[in-house]
């Protein structure tokens, strides 16, 4: 399973969130307490989510150098809405290109 997660992940975050939740509900059940959560982390960060579902611990939630793969794929996340903003800076009316 672990690689079909991965090609799944190159497909896209999403892809692999879903896949992920269709298959082992489980464990997004014991990582987050309700529904509205993860259904933003899958709409607005993706990337974030499935960290923090890959990282999370029963016993101990998230510590240590995972709190540094979640802030690396919260800047993932960053980093694409402002390079999606930057390339699109043209297409404004009224902006010089």
């Amino acid at each position: 399973m672990c690689c079909l997660l991965a090609v799944l992940v190159f497909l896209g975050p999403r892809a692999a969130l879903a896949f992920w939740w269709l298959v082992d509900t489980a464990r997004f059940n014991r990582t987050f307490d309700n529904f509205l959560l993860p259904l933003l982390g899958f709409l607005f960060l993706p990337f974030t989510t499935l960290v923090w579902v890959l990282v999370w611990n029963p016993r101990t939630g998230v510590g240590g150098i995972e709190w540094l793969f979640v802030l690396l794929a919260l800047l993932i996340d960053l980093s694409s809405y402002g390079g999606s903003a930057y390339s699109n800076r043209s297409r404004i009316s009224g902006r010089a290109a």
